[in-house]
């Protein structure tokens, strides 16, 4: 009786169909994990590099040298994200348009939309992978319940062929039925987890650069003003 209750033997002795829905959610739940990992790995490292830049910008450095040496880095293949990504924007198309010695407002809108469309990549790139997580947490349990009500309809239409129903003979086709829910809870459940925690830390941060776009674009619009004020 255990050899015949056992999880294998359940999985091997389902339905056809059962067994489609618990490799889609076994699929399903191995997807998400790797994409758990990797978004993990992602917010931790953009976290780390948003601190150590922004404690190089609030430092004083000037802005061309800052440029520079991120420009260094990247050639040495260091990605650049987050508020650095939106700096090196901002101040490449600044540097840019004052070099053509157009007036300070225009220079502002120059620099304002590339700035704007570097935020919004990486707002993208923050939200990378979560729609996925999002579908596995809410339609894993739906699927894992309509392979056990495939399952159990199977089950209750072998019985109809039985001249006695017992526990013992109920109980393993209900069984297995249910071994699709619990895989369907199995995917979804980490896949909750993971898609609320990171959605928190994606509009934390979505929301520290914007903060940074903002101050950024108001050090740019004060030097833009002086020389022209000079000039």
């Amino acid at each position: 009786m255990n050899e015949q209750m056992s999880l294998w033997s359940l999985v091997a002795n389902a339905s056809v169909l059962v067994q489609l829905v618990m490799l889609a959610l076994l699929l399903a739940s191995a997807i998400s994990w790797a994409m758990i990992i990797q978004r993990s790995m992602f917010f931790t490292r953009a976290k780390k590099q948003q601190r150590q830049f922004e404690e190089e910008f609030w430092s004083g450095m000037d802005l061309a040298q800052l440029y520079r040496k991120g420009s260094e880095e990247k050639q040495n293949g260091s990605e650049k994200v987050g508020c650095e990504a939106i700096f090196r924007a901002g101040f490449k198309e600044f540097s840019r348009l004052r070099q053509q010695g157009i007036d300070a407002d225009a220079i502002m809108d120059g620099t304002q939309r590339a700035m704007r469309v570097a935020l919004n990549r990486e707002e993208e790139r923050l939200d990378i992978h979560l729609p996925f997580l999002a579908s596995v947490g809410s339609t894993s349990p739906y699927v894992g319940l309509f392979g056990t009500v495939w399952g159990i309809m199977s089950s209750f239409r072998g019985l109809a062929n039985a001249h006695q129903a017992t526990l013992q003979t109920v109980a393993p086709g209900i069984s297995e039925a249910l071994v699709a829910t619990a895989m369907g809870l199995f995917a979804a459940i980490p896949a909750v987890l993971a898609y609320n925690r990171f959605s928190a830390r994606a509009d934390y941060l979505h929301g520290e650069y914007q903060i940074f776009a903002d101050e950024f674009s108001s050090i740019l619009h004060r030097q833009a003003h002086a020389k022209s004020a000079v000039a």
